[in-house]
């Protein structure tokens, strides 16, 4: 089908009578997405809220660990008593 007669098609679709909608569709849609929305934000407060406490978790971590410091050899005994 080239444009022309694509939108011919469409055109023939859209004149069609439809079938009337709802009455309570318009709210139930608000609902649904006043649900998501929600549910949304809740999902991103947590992820937030488990972000926090990983940041938290690892910094306690390395302040007890301390990583960044090397651990003393092993390969060698400690000299005494010279």
């Amino acid at each position: 089908m080239n444009r022309p007669q694509r939108e011919a098609a469409v055109r023939r679709i859209l004149a069609q009578t439809q079938a009337p909608l709802p009455p309570d569709l318009y709210g139930e849609a608000v609902r649904r997405g006043d649900r998501m929305l929600r549910h949304r934000r809740l999902a991103r407060r947590v992820w937030w809220l488990l972000l926090c406490a990983a940041a938290v978790a690892f910094t306690v971590w390395a302040v007890h660990v301390h990583p960044w410091v090397e651990p003393p050899s092993q390969t060698t005994p400690p000299i005494t008593g010279w």
